[in-house]
């Protein structure tokens, strides 16, 4: 086949347009299913036409699991988690059409992981010379420049993790005044309160996700734990509580 030969898209059939496709391992992609793929998702070209087929299904049922979805908590302020707690569910997402946007929607006990990750980027000021062209300060002065990242590490077929700013446009921190709020050499940007809003989002974000993992990983140990016969204050019988602690014969609560 010719390289302007036209190409059809394995999943829908359509024709695909100048610039619009989107090579799969064995097949071709059109641009409008691809934008229904996860946007976590980046194995595309590695992924096979049957592959794209099922997560496009999944897609498709997630949206059941949008549409049931209660936030109880949200945390963050442009891309957010959104907590359902009630039913032990969460998204990242900066969407607020939320059925619209159908983000992918996880377990609590998916979640294998949680940590912040600062990046800091460093650009030399510089002043006209005396023939006009931009030249160094003597010593170098520089403005620093931080975004703070969110990486929650999941199990999950199509993606192992969601990374995530949490600072809409980069803290700036500039020095060219002289005013080094560390060493001579770097700033502390510990100094800058908006630096210490976003650091304090992404630990609490952290935390509550971490939390909610061990929650349900004890959850999930108390239930497979062998459970031990007692005997019940109420009717006297030998009984093995079920999961509310009650008694099998009486439903009395029982203390064992």
């Amino acid at each position: 086949m010719g390289l302007f030969d036209k190409k059809y898209c394995d999943i829908c059939g359509e024709k695909i347009g100048l610039l619009g496709n989107r090579k799969l391992e064995d097949g071709n992609l059109c641009k409008n299913c691809a934008k229904q793929l996860s946007p976590w998702f980046s194995d595309r070209r590695g992924s096979t036409v049957e592959e794209i087929k099922q997560q496009l299904a999944d897609r498709e049922a997630n949206r059941e699991k949008v549409a049931a979805f209660r936030i109880t908590r949200t945390l963050g302020e442009n891309t957010r988690v959104l907590l359902d707690e009630d039913a032990g569910r969460f998204m990242v997402t900066s969407a607020r059409r939320l059925e619209e946007a159908n983000p992918d929607v996880l377990d609590f006990a998916d979640v294998t992981g949680c940590r912040m990750d600062v990046n800091e980027s460093r650009t030399e000021l510089k002043h006209p010379g005396p023939d006009g062209k931009q030249v160094s300060y003597n010593p170098p002065r520089y403005e620093y420049s931080y975004d703070i990242d969110v990486i929650i590490s999941v199990n999950n077929p199509y993606f192992n993790e969601m990374r995530f700013r949490l600072n809409p446009s980069s803290i700036q921190i500039d020095t060219s005044s002289g005013r080094v709020f560390g060493s001579a050499n770097r700033p502390d940007p510990e100094r800058s309160m908006e630096y210490r809003n976003y650091c304090r989002m992404a630990e609490e974000i952290i935390q509550a996700l971490t939390q909610v993992r061990e929650q349900v990983r004890e959850t999930a140990a108390a239930a497979a734990a062998p459970k031990t016969a007692v005997t019940c204050p109420y009717c006297g019988a030998t009984t093995t509580p079920d999961a509310s602690g009650c008694c099998e014969f009486c439903g009395g609560a029982v203390n064992g």
